[in-house]
């Protein structure tokens, strides 16, 4: 009799970071997604010192602040998703990036509750008998001028903090092509600088000088979103 041996199995590789990785990559383009939106949305409420006093246009505000309050959930998720891949190469490093992502969010959320409360004073005070108009508008500006400061330490500041840490990682790795983690360790410089020369006093959130030094993290962040969600990361085999 002849014992025939069975044929041999093909064997599937999977890869056990692919989940976290497209995750990660997914929650980036979700700040992308949503930050612009909320921009243009909250701009009623920016542009005008008097809006508390005014008609307004609330629910396009709020709108707008629902936008970033998922902006702010998006930065915690991706750093939370990619923390078990990137410990492996520098545990410090990888918990300081899901800290600086956490304090982004938590700085954008001061914003967001301080342009509802200029949408419920309006609501509540504006046009009421004894209301002081005068009273009312210095505390609304007040309240747009929190928001203002919170762009500028949170979403302005912190995603440097974050390429630093990440674009480290990254860049060690070797898990995504080194010119993408690089135009984040080149930009955050450029960007912290631009920022400290705004708080003294010698440049502006919306100067030339500003949007140039943003650039580069922006495409950072916008780079790693979209090859973690469509390529995830090279095998770390290959890269020992």
């Amino acid at each position: 009799m002849t014992i025939t041996a069975p044929a041999p199995t093909a064997t599937v590789t999977t890869d056990p970071d692919r989940g976290h990785v497209r995750a990660a990559g997914i929650f980036y383009l979700v700040t992308f997604a949503a930050s612009f939106p909320a921009l243009f949305l909250i701009g009623p409420v920016l542009n005008d010192h008097n809006y508390i006093l005014g008609a307004g246009q609330d629910t396009r505000v709020l709108w707008g602040c629902l936008l970033d309050f998922v902006n702010a959930l998006a930065g915690i998720g991706s750093a939370v998703a990619l923390f078990p891949v990137m410990k492996r190469y520098k545990e410090s490093l990888a918990l300081g990036f899901v800290t600086s992502r956490t304090v982004e969010a938590a700085v954008i959320m001061i914003g967001v509750v301080s342009l509802v409360a200029v949408v419920t004073l309006r609501q509540d005070l504006a046009g009421a008998q004894g209301t002081d108009s005068a009273a009312l508008a210095t505390v609304g500006r007040a309240l747009v001028e929190v928001r203002n400061w919170t762009f500028l330490f949170g979403p302005g500041t912190m995603p440097a903090i974050s390429a630093i840490l990440l674009g480290t990682l990254m860049y060690r790795s070797r898990r995504v092509p080194r010119f993408i983690p690089a135009m984040g360790l080149v930009g955050a410089p450029l960007l912290l600088t631009a920022n400290i020369l705004t708080v003294l006093g010698h440049n502006t959130q919306l100067s030339t000088w500003s949007a140039a030094a943003t650039a580069p993290v922006a495409l950072w962040e916008l780079s790693i979103g979209i090859y973690m969600t469509f390529k995830g990361l090279k095998p770390a085999s290959l890269n020992q």
